[in-house]
């Protein structure tokens, strides 16, 4: 569980760091990876949030 957490996190601050590269650069290959980190962070966090729902039903 707390190797799931770290790796959200490390996804999440990865996205910033993507959205930042953008903000500076302009260039739209860090706005698209930004978006497609981002989404796995989502994806990853309703994964997470799966488990601890089954965990508190079970």
């Amino acid at each position: 569980m707390l190797l799931l957490r770290f790796v959200l996190v490390l996804l999440l601050i990865g996205s910033g760091v993507c959205f930042a590269a953008y903000a500076f650069t302009s260039n739209p290959r860090y706005l698209r990876w930004g978006w497609m980190v981002l989404r796995v962070a989502l994806v990853a966090a309703l994964g997470f949030f799966g488990i601890l729902f089954l965990e508190r039903i079970l």
